[in-house]
């Protein structure tokens, strides 16, 4: 089973990008981050078409989060726990009725600059509600993994040029430690699983030739429990997806697990 994630800033914009990434890539589940829909306003029909089931928790304008699978979905929800106040559109679960299900978390967690700040105060304070959302999962003992843009660089090898994202929210030290928290529960980061080598990025700017002169940052991650880290197989980045006719600023990360 092929599982990935993939900011696509804008599902309007990737209206030819994404389909093009599916049919060569053919994965079975995607988590999509930063879809800048409304529910309404996704283009369901286009993905159904493609043989895949939808579940979006959309926001006008920006964040946003979908789910597409070729396998059955059940007990879809919707929202991170913890603060009923919270209305930014960043967390969608649902069951994959695989062979071996598992329970697949996407996200999209808050970029937090300008730090300090509000801003900031909201990232650490919702990567602490996603720890305590972890921990009552871990404690279910069942296979699942967490996917998506998690706006955190966890390495100094994770960045082409560390020293530029010192004060930056993505690199602060409290965000590496609130990211560590959650590997060290027991969750797994299934690239690095894999691929211990620097150079290896996700994001690239759309800026400054971020792309051409590879100046990059990983940043999207799949954090998988013990029962899924069991069955991992691959992982990787597609990388090429970047070059592409109108790309995100990211590309997609994946993982296969064997069923």
């Amino acid at each position: 089973m092929l599982i990935a994630t993939f900011n696509i800033n804008g599902i309007k914009a990737r209206l030819e990008a994404l389909p093009r990434w599916l049919s060569a890539a053919k994965p079975d589940v995607v988590c999509l981050q930063e879809i800048k829909s409304v529910d309404e306003g996704f283009p369901r029909d286009l993905f159904e078409d493609m043989g895949y089931r939808v579940e979006t928790h959309g926001q006008k304008g920006f964040n946003g989060v979908a789910l597409l699978s070729r396998l059955p979905l059940e007990d879809v929800t919707r929202g991170l726990p913890g603060d009923d106040s919270d209305e930014q559109a960043r967390w969608i679960e649902a069951t994959v009725m695989a062979p071996r299900p598992v329970r697949v978390c996407g996200l999209y967690l808050p970029n937090g600059n300008p730090a300090p700040g509000p801003k900031y105060d909201y990232k650490l304070a919702w990567m602490a509600r996603m720890e305590l959302r972890v921990r009552a999962l871990l404690a279910q003992e069942e296979a699942f993994l967490c996917a998506g843009d998690y706006n955190v660089i966890p390495q100094a090898q994770d960045a082409a040029k560390p020293q530029a994202w010192e004060t930056d929210a993505l690199y602060l030290p409290q965000t590496r430690e609130a990211f560590r928290r959650l590997l060290h529960l027991g969750l797994l980061d299934a690239f690095r699983a894999r691929e211990q080598a620097p150079g290896h990025y996700s994001f690239w700017d759309y800026q400054a030739n971020a792309w051409e002169r590879n100046n990059g940052i990983r940043i999207d991650h799949l954090l998988l429990s013990p029962q899924a880290a069991d069955r991992l197989s691959g992982a990787g980045i597609d990388r090429d997806v970047r070059a592409g006719e109108k790309p995100s600023d990211h590309v997609p990360v994946w993982i296969t697990l064997d069923d």
